[in-house]
Formats: structure tokens, sequence, C-alpha cells
């Protein structure tokens, strides 16, 4: 059984291989960290390359409790270099005191 942001990598990667901008694409996994290293077409900017992964991790976590962290690396002649994650929230463990809500106080 995958966990959520398991299956959330897996929809991030067929979209972003389904994309039009994105020539290619290929995965590296360094320090345990996840980097992605995507060739775009002629006519794609960096703008319009963040717009395409924001919304192929739009996508992803729809229906799950994940955000995106997603950072740009560098920039080759050739490609570019991105770290993605998706993280699970963590349980708050005590009331702050500042009204959240997902207050520990709410839960049974």
């Amino acid at each position: 059984m995958k966990i959520d942001h398991e299956v959330a990598f897996e929809t991030f990667r067929t979209k972003l291989n389904q994309s039009s901008l994105i020539r290619r694409s290929e995965w590296k996994k360094v320090a345990g960290l996840p980097f992605v290293y995507l060739w775009l077409e002629d006519h794609v900017d960096q703008r319009m390359l963040e717009d395409a992964l924001k919304l192929c991790a739009a996508k992803a976590m729809r229906g799950k409790r994940l955000t995106l962290e997603m950072s740009y690396v560098r920039k080759n002649q050739a490609f570019y270099v991105y770290r993605i994650r998706f993280l699970v929230p963590q349980r708050k463990m005590f009331c702050c005191g500042n009204l959240c809500d997902d207050c520990i106080r709410f839960t049974s």
C-alpha cells in the first residue's frame, strides 16, 4: 500500500511527462532529496516552466493534505534543475493559543 506522497509523486511524474512544454525529464536522488532535470521545448521560458510544474503538482495533490516545496537549483544550457518535494502535514501536539483551525483542542 502506497502512502499519499508516493502516489502524488507518481501522478506528478506522469503529468510532467504528458506536458507539451517539456521535451524530457530525468529524476535523480542526491542525499535522499529528489531532483528533476528538465529539457524544455524551444519556445518555453522559466516562468512558463514553473507554472507547468505547479499545475502538475496541484493535480497530483488533489484530494490529499500535501504541500509542494519546489526550489530552483540551476540552469544549464540544455536543462533546468529543480528540487521537488511533497510535504505531509505535521500534527500539532499542543495548543499555542492562536485559535488555529487544526488546534489539538478540537480533535477527539
